[in-house]
């Protein structure tokens, strides 16, 4: 969670490359009329299974693979299959312009007792869940029991990684764990520099113009393609998956953006699912601009968690014993960066307060990390950056390394995100929000870019259908999560039905992470019953 904070508070400060040259990397796209082509159009799906891709120690490495795990890791790669599933790009051109989806496929260990299938996606929009069968059974052993009666189906949405895709704007390292996303996620990088410190309107003003630029030069690229990169696309090539695997029923598990994408593909296709877990729930209505209030209070609520920890262990940080006292010494600490921002010779970037509240913003199992950071900033004297600011930050520069599979897909997440964004605010009503954003979350707001994400893109905006269908879904709410707010949950409930599941902690996507959690999701994928909630991962001390 550090590292996903700090890599966006890192390219906020790096200015864009000026109008973004278009490179696209159509991907196996077939050709129309080829007999691939018919069979991804008008005849039923077929899979073409392919030899699977061969990763460097040093790929694995990237991904957190420990080397004590490598065999581990191989020994499941060797068992998992690999393919492709043709679908047209325009589901209203059957016979048009044809795309690739890549699927993954880990064989239930137990086939004599094997139960199905289950169709798992780790968020985004741009997330890639090609490799999630693996990262699911390495999770722990109770996560791994996942995989003894069912058949894990990993794939790339279009858009993303080893599917058909263009790029038009730039991702991020290809190692590493998806970053979350609406309800997840952080935003492209900033289209133009930002100095330390409070922004002010006149360079709030050129960012503004800048993101309006690349947008419609990305949104331009290629409209046929991006125009049709949508959640309910991404659900009819899920289901065009399903039906090449011989399903004629089967199970979903998404994360973040998973669960916007299990909503639609069970409004879509209602007869089609028989389990369906979703967690960390995003909001039922689509708006990045609600998006972007909503999380932000959200953090700032949980701050006031990490204030009361911090009180408890007075004797360990300093900064007071009471929440009050903590939260006004924090908001001090803030405003101080803000007013002199800090450059250490050994950091590559500033700290002011926007760094401030990153550190303020974090989950409970990063507290201790934290708070002794903001213990060091507030006496810090030297030129050189204190030691665990400068480990915090040098975390989160992220690296590229040759070969890895891509985790995110900008150009996707960014078209996604905008052909179902019906808040396209002009300036003058961006820079409003703004200043009330920082007003209303004064401790943690300062974390919040100024980036309106789809100002300036040149595609409709596209409704995605959300419906009340029948059948049995588990929506799980993390009940202080900032990233998707535990509101979510429950109006999504209201929406559509289902069973709410709460998780006692503040970490997004936990279920999996957590052996008491995923134990209570494997018992309902096994018997269709689970209980209430769960107490997730907690804070380290």
């Amino acid at each position: 969670m550090i590292q996903r904070a700090y890599r966006a508070g890192q390219t906020a400060r790096r200015s864009a490359a000026p109008a973004m040259a278009v490179v696209a990397l159509a991907t196996a796209s077939l050709v129309t009329g080829s007999p691939a082509a018919k069979a991804a159009g008008t005849t039923e799906p077929e899979v073409k299974w392919r030899a699977c891709p061969a990763y460097s120690d040093d790929v694995l490495r990237s991904r957190g693979v420990t080397d004590q795990r490598m065999p581990e890791f191989r020994a499941l790669m060797s068992r998992t299959e690999c393919g492709t599933v043709g679908v047209p790009l325009d589901y209203r051109k059957p016979d048009g312009r044809q795309i690739t989806v890549a699927i993954t496929r880990l064989k239930a260990a137990d086939q004599a007792r094997r139960l199905g299938s289950i169709a798992l996606n780790p968020g985004g929009p741009g997330g890639s869940g090609y490799l999630m069968p693996i990262d699911t059974v390495m999770r722990n052993k109770e996560a791994a029991r996942l995989g003894d009666r069912y058949d894990l189906i990993g794939f790339d949405p279009r858009g993303v990684g080893y599917s058909t895709k263009i790029d038009c704007l730039p991702s991020g390292p290809g190692g590493g764990e998806p970053p979350p996303s609406p309800g997840e996620g952080e935003p492209p990088p900033s289209p133009g520099g930002e100095k330390p410190g409070p922004l002010t309107e006149e360079a709030a003003k050129l960012i503004y113009d800048r993101g309006v630029a690349m947008n419609d030069a990305c949104g331009r690229s290629d409209p046929a393609f991006l125009g049709r990169l949508t959640t309910v696309n991404v659900a009819r090539d899920l289901d065009r998956v399903r039906i090449a695997l011989g399903e004629k029923k089967w199970n979903f598990l998404g994360v973040s953006w998973g669960t916007r994408l299990g909503v639609i593909y069970r409004s879509t296709f209602p007869g089609k699912v028989n389990r369906m877990f979703l967690d960390s729930v995003v909001s039922p209505r689509y708006s990045v601009d609600d998006f972007v209030v909503d999380t932000a209070a959200a953090a700032e609520r949980n701050f006031s968690r990490m204030a009361a920890w911090i009180a408890l262990r007075h004797d360990t940080y300093g900064f007071g014993t009471t929440q009050k006292g903590v939260r006004a010494a924090v908001l001090e600490l803030r405003q101080k960066y803000d007013a002199d921002p800090k450059r250490f010779t050994d950091l590559g970037m500033a700290v002011d307060g926007s760094v401030i509240a990153r550190f303020a913003m974090q989950d409970s199992p990063e507290w201790p990390q934290v708070s002794k950071a903001l213990k060091e900033l507030r006496g810090e004297t030297g030129p050189t950056a204190p030691p665990t600011v400068k480990e915090i930050l040098d975390k989160g520069a992220g690296r590229m390394v040759p070969g890895a599979p891509e985790v995110q897909n900008a150009t996707m997440r960014q078209a996604v995100a905008c052909n179902e964004d019906p808040s396209r605010l002009g300036f003058s009503a961006a820079w409003a929000a703004h200043q009330r954003l920082l007003e209303r979350n004064p401790v943690t707001g300062r974390a919040s870019r100024f980036f309106i994400e789809c100002a300036g893109w040149p595609l409709p905006v596209q409704k995605m259908p959300v419906r009340r269908t029948g059948g049995s879904l588990v929506l799980s709410g993390h009940r202080y999560e900032a990233g998707t707010p535990y509101e979510w949950t429950t109006q999504t409930r209201s929406a559509i039905g289902g069973t709410v599941f709460t998780v006692d902690d503040d970490v997004h996507g936990s279920v999996l992470k957590r052996p008491d959690c995923a134990a209570d999701l494997v018992a309902y994928f096994t018997t269709g019953r689970i209980d209430r909630g769960c107490d997730g991962v907690l804070s380290t001390s």
